[in-house]
């Protein structure tokens, strides 16, 4: 049943962002322009904000059972593993770490690699010279990654 549950989550709103923008296909191509693309592309976004919206207060109409399921599994009896805000808050920091790491990691890299492509295309024995400065851009995300490895490593 957990299986079945866990396939609905990433099949339902595929299915449904399919069906959203199958009619769009034809204004793509190409093949429909003027007003009638305009209202098929307008009736499209409306429909997309209206099943965001539905995403959004569905889930949260659950907040009640999830506070419950709470409080249950923080019995004494129960098995069941509750973290602290403070585990809550290393957690994000450690995906915040290697986020920004590898967004600095990617305009460094975006920087670098096409002035190293023209440096070796004007000289080929630049190539050694070139590729370390990509390299040191990609270190940051390695920097990125391995810092937020030691942050989980003290929860």
């Amino acid at each position: 049943m957990n299986i079945l549950n866990t396939f609905a989550i990433f099949l339902i709103p595929s299915i449904v962002l399919l069906l959203i923008l199958t009619p769009l296909f034809p204004v793509l191509r190409g093949g429909m322009t003027g007003a009638k693309a305009r209202r098929r592309v307008v009736a499209n976004l409306s429909v997309f904000v209206i099943v965001c919206l539905l995403g959004i207060i569905i889930p949260l109409s659950r907040v009640s059972f999830a506070a419950e399921a709470a409080q249950a599994a923080a019995e004494p009896g129960n098995l069941s593993i509750v973290g602290t805000n403070a585990q809550a808050l290393g957690f994000l920091a450690a995906g915040l770490v290697t986020g920004m790491a590898c967004i600095g990691s990617g305009i460094a890299v975006a920087a670098a690699a096409p002035a190293a492509i023209g440096a070796v295309s004007e000289n080929a024995n630049a190539f050694g010279k070139a590729i370390i400065f990509v390299v040191l851009g990609e270190g940051i995300a390695i920097y990125g990654l391995l810092i937020s490895i030691l942050i989980i490593n003290r929860l």
